[in-house]
């Protein structure tokens, strides 16, 4: 049976931010560019291809295979805001005028919000609110 949970490992390895896609490092450049990097890791299962960025402040950053990025978590600070999609960041500032923005998290479906309430947001691809949850 070794050689079945071999078979389910994932191939990560550690890489530098050189190896990432242009469009990441291009990302960190210019929203992290000040903080150092812990380490960067190519993560692969059997269908997927990830790339995870770790950074000296706590702050961790997943890219897909072609470099966009998939989840932003500051967990330290915020989510820097043009990060967040202007109509998401408006209803975050209408609703929350106090409350910072921890981590964004975006698939096909939805972007997924954390913030420093305790609260975490669901919005569509249309950038409408489709659940809160605290």
């Amino acid at each position: 049976s070794l050689g079945i949970m071999n078979a389910n490992a994932n191939n990560d390895r550690l890489i530098t931010k050189e190896n990432l896609p242009k469009k990441s490092q291009q990302f960190i450049d210019r929203y992290f560019g000040s903080i150092k990097i812990t380490y960067v890791k190519d993560e692969r299962d059997f269908l997927e291809r990830s790339y995870e960025v770790m950074f000296a402040d706590g702050t961790k950053v997943e890219f897909n295979r072609n470099g966009d990025w998939k989840d932003v978590d500051c967990r330290h600070s915020s989510v820097p805001s043009p990060i967040v999609p202007a109509q998401i960041m408006q209803y975050v500032k209408d609703n929350y005028p106090d409350v910072k923005v921890m981590q964004i998290e975006r698939d096909r479906n939805d972007y997924e919000l954390k913030l420093s309430n305790k609260l975490e947001l669901t919005f569509d691809t249309q950038f409408h609110i489709i659940d809160i949850d605290d």
